[in-house]
This record gives structure tokens, sequence and C-alpha cells, in this order.
């Protein structure tokens, strides 16, 4: 427990010592989300070209993995998800208007999935403090997802990018904060 203690007060000195460059990072990200929100099409074929890329080089890792466990039970299953992953990874990169439409599908049932999960809880939830917050998220997830799946296929030229900005955005702000607080405590 002493240690734990300990690494959380190294880590605020450091934040303190450095709270500038805490704050640029921020500003940084700030500006970076503002521009991927602003260019969402841009941003989900980015995005998309992205995993292609990581389910082409994981894919290949899975296959040479696979190889190294020959022999053992693991072996076929390793090869077959390693092969599907590297195709995958090429055929999305090869067409990724496709591959944008078919994340935007998968964005908007995970969404849609989270919010009835979270709405559920939050009625499970309802005696304690809070509930109302677990619930509202949960209303504000189903009709994000709602919204995406009704708008497709016009939605994948801009979830993917409006997501992925709005993550970078708080982010942003996140470091902003943490930055301006360890000034603001550093005296």
């Amino acid at each position: 427990m002493a240690d734990a203690v300990q690494a959380v007060e190294d880590m605020k000195a450091k934040i303190q010592e450095n709270w500038g460059w805490f704050l640029a990072l921020g500003v940084a990200l700030v500006i970076g989300g503002i521009i991927l929100i602003a260019a969402p099409l841009a941003t989900s074929i980015a995005v998309t070209i992205l995993i292609a890329a990581v389910l082409f080089v994981g894919g290949l890792v899975q296959i040479y993995n696979a190889f190294k466990t020959q022999g053992t039970t693991s072996f076929i299953w390793n090869l077959i998800t390693g092969i599907i992953a590297v195709i995958g990874g090429v055929v999305i990169y090869l067409n990724p208007l496709a591959g944008t439409f078919a994340l935007t599908l998968v964005i908007a049932a995970i969404f849609v999935a989270q919010g009835v999960s979270q709405i559920l809880l939050a009625f499970k939830l309802k005696p304690h403090d809070g509930w109302v917050w677990v619930l509202i998220a949960g209303i504000v997830s189903l009709l994000a997802g709602i919204m995406i799946w009704m708008d497709l296929p016009g939605s994948a030229a801009w979830a993917l990018g409006l997501i992925a900005g709005i993550s970078v955005l708080v982010n942003g702000w996140s470091y902003i904060a943490i930055a301006l607080a360890a000034k603001a405590s550093k005296g």
C-alpha cells in the first residue's frame, strides 16, 4: 500500500514539474481533435486503413505463431484466424470505403448493445445514488447507435471520424485540466 501511495506522489511531482508539457500535449490534442472532427470522412478512412494494417500485421504474427506451435491442438485455430485477419486487412486496405461501412455498422451495434446493458444496469442500481447518470449514459449510447444505424450508409462518411475526433478532443481537454491543476497545486 505504501508503494502505491509513493507511486502516486511520484507521478504527481513529475506532472507538477512538467505541467507545461502536459498543457502543450493537451492543446495539441484539442487542435488535432478539432481537425479530425472537421474532416470526418478522411478521418474515417484513415482509421479504417490503420485497422487494416493492424489486422494484416497481427494476422502475419498469428500465422508465424501458429507454425511455432505446430503439433498442438491450437495450431489449426491460430492458423485459420491468422489467415482470416490477413485477408481481412488486405480486403479493407483495397476497399477502405467498404471497410469504413463495415466498421460503422459494428460501432452502431456496439453502441446499441452498450446502451441496452447500461439501461438494464441503471434499473438494477435504482435505489443507489447516481443510477440516473447510468440511465442517461445508456439512453445516449442507445440513441447514438440507432442514429448511426438509421443513417447507414451515410453515417459511414462521418461516424468513425467524429468518434475518433471527439475521443482525441476529450483526451486533450483532460491533459489541459491535469496540467492546470498541477500548476495550481505547485503553488
